[in-house]
């Protein structure tokens, strides 16, 4: 879940070239603040990806507007999106927005200490998780939703888990733990499993009598969803139709054994014209080493076709029929998707966490375990996809392999970030995956 962070600065250096700007690093991100901000102050970290209330921004005077001759006298985020973004300001990273804890002060909240988190403060909401409201005029059927029941269709169905930042949780990783580091793909999450799926209702005498549904059958059978919705056919969804996700699904069938469900990330296209997430225009990157690298456009295609898509397995569990959940490690998981001949996501690296002190190798500072697995991470999560090797790669996902409950963090890289919000600012094309969350909001 989306969330300002009250911090305390205690990295700060000058702008390389602009007199008027520092640079604080939070979380490890780089964040242009003006010159008034200094070592020890408390402030409020707002990552990016993250959208803004607009009580919130109309207190602070943060949201563009005109006077009379045409000229700006408010700030500098649009009124209607009010987005978080990552941006190269003149030459410097700069990941987020830093504000002071007085900003709040109109909300009447009680006293905030570093390391709280805020999303709603006395019954105000001051941020949330940016997700773009497109003005497509494309097709956009709920019909992908599940027919309404009184019994769930398929009550063992797991849904996908929420990867949180790896930044944020530096604090969960311990000596000892296995770590394995994985590619993250770009595409839409999709779930298939062998599990018992409703077939029909058995009514008795005295239910036909009461107008009662009855009691619930159901028997093992496949069912498929995306990150949180069953798909009880494939004719729905945000472009119209699911068939590009039919195929991953019957891919599967006949394969898994009782109780098995699998995770995949879908990347590629939906058909011949519309890849699965949008396109990025990397010359609004101002970045002239990314432009030469990557062309002007970016299409997370993965080395798929137009009209080919692909699916990528990242977890398996086994479910049994009271509910009992067993996470397969990733070693399982591969040796079973090589039984099936499915594909699995890259993987990295992996490695035990070593019991050693941890030190900053520049300034000697004592650092904590989580950032040893964050310097590990970040030796893999920038460059091109290896893959398809057009495009720049998301970033990386880091999982704690020795804990009995799925736990693995995501950590992106500035580069995909700042296209990312490129991207979500031309609501024309925003991706599939956050269209669906949309759809399920309503």
């Amino acid at each position: 879940m989306y969330c300002g962070y009250i911090v305390k600065i205690d990295k700060l250096r000058k702008h390389t070239n602009a007199d008027r700007l520092q640079i604080a690093t939070v979380f490890g991100n780089d964040v242009s603040v003006g010159l008034d901000v200094k070592l020890g102050d408390i402030l409020i970290y707002f990552p990016t990806d993250g959208q803004l209330s607009t009580e919130y921004c109309e207190y602070n005077n943060l949201l563009r507007k005109r006077d009379a001759n045409g000229d700006n006298i408010g700030g500098y985020l649009d009124p209607s999106k009010r987005n978080v973004k990552a941006i190269k300001l003149r030459g410097e990273k700069s990941d987020g927005l830093l504000m002071p804890l007085s900003s709040l002060d109109y909300f009447e909240h009680d006293e905030l200490n570093v390391g709280d988190k805020i999303t709603v403060l006395n019954g105000h909401e001051i941020c949330t998780k940016y997700i773009p409201r497109t003005n497509s005029s494309g097709p956009r059927n709920l019909g992908n939703k599940t027919r309404k029941r009184k019994a769930p269709i398929s009550p063992l169905f797991i849904e996908h888990a929420d990867t949180e930042q790896l930044a944020y949780n530096l604090n969960v990783f311990k000596p000892g733990d296995e770590i394995e580091i994985t590619l993250k793909m770009h595409g839409t999450s999709q779930r298939t499993g062998y599990l018992p799926v409703f077939k029909k209702f058995k009514r008795s005498l005295l239910d036909i009598i009461l107008r009662r549904p009855g009691k619930p059958i159901y028997d093992w059978g496949y069912v498929t969803g995306t990150r949180r919705v069953v798909l009880d056919t494939y004719d729905g969804g945000y472009y119209g139709g699911n068939q590009f996700r039919e195929q991953h699904a019957k891919f599967f069938e006949g394969k898994l054994l009782k109780g098995e469900e699998v995770f995949y990330e879908v990347v590629g296209y939906i058909d011949e014209n519309n890849p699965i997430m949008g396109k990025g225009n990397n010359k609004k990157i101002n970045d002239k080493d990314f432009l030469k690298k990557y062309g002007d456009t970016t299409v997370f295609s993965y080395g798929c076709n137009p009209g080919e898509s692909k699916a990528y397995v990242y977890r398996m569990t086994m479910t049994n029929e009271d509910g009992d959940i067993v996470e397969y490690t990733p070693d399982f998981m591969r040796y079973r998707c090589e039984q099936m001949g499915a594909n699995t996501v890259p993987m990295f690296t992996k490695f035990i966490i070593p019991d050693i002190d941890y030190q900053d190798a520049t300034t000697g500072e004592q650092l904590c375990v989580g950032d040893y697995v964050k310097d590990i991470a970040e030796e893999y999560y920038d460059g091109t996809d290896p893959i398809g090797r057009t495009h720049i790669r998301e970033g990386v996902v880091v999982r704690i392999v020795n804990r009995p409950k799925f736990c693995a963090y995501k950590h992106k890289n500035f580069f995909f970030k700042v296209l990312e919000g490129l991207i979500k600012e031309d609501a024309t094309a925003p991706d599939v995956e956050e269209a669906q969350e949309v759809l399920d909001e309503n």
